[in-house]
């Protein structure tokens, strides 16, 4: 038959047809449904008490001979888990892994009355006293370079994040030594190293340089209060930084 006389039929031969095409076509799913290991199971390695009490040698009216369980083996080289997370519960391993917080091993805070000299602690000393962690260690020590040591503590207000209230707490945990500050010298660093000091803007280094070229070096402070862009503020806190040597 071919499929245009398909629609020669009338409309209850047609509707016929199709019903007929639905069974066969959920008749044969069925089939490939059923399949045919599930009729019959067949005797595994380990089942081998089923196979002896099916086989005719094992007929008696005898009691049957049943293995022994055996609870199941560590295998060879395997390390035992820890008992420590063997009690950790669901919770708690999952807010372990997730925590996005670095972890860091608690320092062990300084007694109240002891100090440390602010120009040659490191981070790992800073930490020790109570009110600074790693963020403001790291920041303590940067400044220090930029500025070149630090010629009083009262500095430490100037480092970022550290305000009024916060220097006051840890005002009294510090002392300074001034003989190890690093001092610029004006007559020989060039003029990018001069402006890179946080108490030198671009104008001053520019003005210091020009004017070493004019006179053949500069001698003092005095040749410098000639400008009008350095003020007694500005001399108050370079002094402590910059050498005159030639």
């Amino acid at each position: 038959m071919d499929w245009r006389d398909f629609f020669y039929f009338s409309r209850g031969e047609r509707r016929g047809l199709i019903v007929l095409l639905c069974l066969i076509a959920l008749a044969g799913i069925l089939m490939l449904l059923k399949s045919p290991s599930s009729d019959q199971e067949q005797p595994t390695h380990g089942d081998t008490t089923s196979v002896r009490q099916m086989s005719p040698a094992n007929t008696s009216e005898g009691p049957a001979d049943y293995p022994t369980a055996q609870p199941p083996r560590q295998p060879a080289g395997r390390p035992r888990p820890a008992a420590s997370r063997t009690h950790e519960t669901t919770g708690e391993r999952i807010k372990r892994l997730t925590d996005p917080r670095p972890r860091y091993p608690r320092t062990q805070k300084l007694p109240q009355g002891s100090t440390l000299e602010l120009n040659t602690a490191d981070t790992t000393d800073l930490r020790k006293i109570p009110g600074i962690g790693s963020t403001f260690s790291k920041r303590i020590v940067k400044y220090r370079n930029l500025l070149g040591g630090y010629a009083d503590v009262s500095q430490l207000a100037e480092v970022y994040g550290i305000d009024e209230e916060k220097y006051t707490a840890l005002a009294p945990w510090f002392t300074v030594d001034p003989t190890r500050i690093r001092r610029l010298n004006v007559n020989r660093l060039p003029e990018d190293s001069l402006r890179r000091h946080p108490y030198i803007d671009y104008r001053q280094a520019k003005l210091m340089v020009r004017l070493r070229r004019q006179q053949g070096g500069l001698t003092g402070w005095h040749d410098l209060m000639l400008l009008e862009e350095f003020t007694d503020a500005d001399r108050h806190r370079l002094e402590p930084y910059l050498s005159f040597e030639k």
